[in-house]
């Protein structure tokens, strides 16, 4: 029941602006989806279940985001500008996608549960959750070889290594703007920084 799962995933993350996490109830998460509690049961298994689905829906919501950025128009300072734009909104909009993309959970938050501790779902769908987030440096990773693998289609790459390292020093530049507040007057989403940076790569590897 993917609307119903959408549904319930929403709920969650509504009642979780309100309150912390270990105070969202789940007989108040159905009601506000308009479900039973046992169709929630049914379709995460436990309060440990739906917060590995919320957490992993921010987590492809993020990777979503990616993947539309570096299909954008533009080269690749263009497109690696708009990967660090999406990269310091989503951080700053959604705390849990902060949480999977820099590795800082609040006692708010839900935190993803142990691999030895998941349990094995019925649900098709919860099954995949179960399967947990990448971690904050394998998210970095699986961005970086989505950022090389998206530049350098259609053209040969003369250099890869330079590639996946610009790519990561794009990346890595967008999360200390998420994380850390720009001076006045400065651009807030890292944008500026990473063209120079990413022009400056290019330049010294002609």
């Amino acid at each position: 029941m993917p609307a119903t799962r959408e549904a319930l995933l929403d709920a969650a993350h509504a009642a979780l602006t309100a309150r912390p996490w270990p105070a969202v109830r789940m007989v108040d998460v159905a009601a506000a989806a308009g479900v039973s509690r046992q169709t929630l049961y049914n379709e995460f298994g436990s309060k440990d279940g739906l917060a590995r689905a919320l957490v992993g829906r921010a987590a492809d919501s993020y990777l979503a985001g990616v993947e539309r950025a570096l299909g954008s128009a533009g080269g690749t300072g263009d497109r690696l500008a708009a990967t660090a734009a999406w990269t310091v909104r989503a951080v700053r909009a959604n705390a849990l996608v902060r949480g999977v993309v820099t590795g800082c959970w609040s006692e708010w938050l839900p935190h993803p549960v142990a691999a030895a501790r998941r349990p094995v779902s019925t649900v098709p769908a919860q099954r995949g959750a179960d399967a947990g987030v990448p971690t904050p440096a394998e998210l970095l990773g699986q961005v970086r070889d989505r950022a090389v693998a998206a530049l350098g289609e259609g053209r040969p790459v003369r250099d890869p290594a330079a590639l996946a390292t610009t790519c990561e020093l794009a990346l890595r530049l967008a999360l200390s703007y998420a994380l850390v507040p720009p001076p006045p007057g400065a651009a807030g989403d890292g944008v500026p920084l990473v063209r120079d940076v990413v022009d400056r790569m290019r330049d010294a590897a002609a």
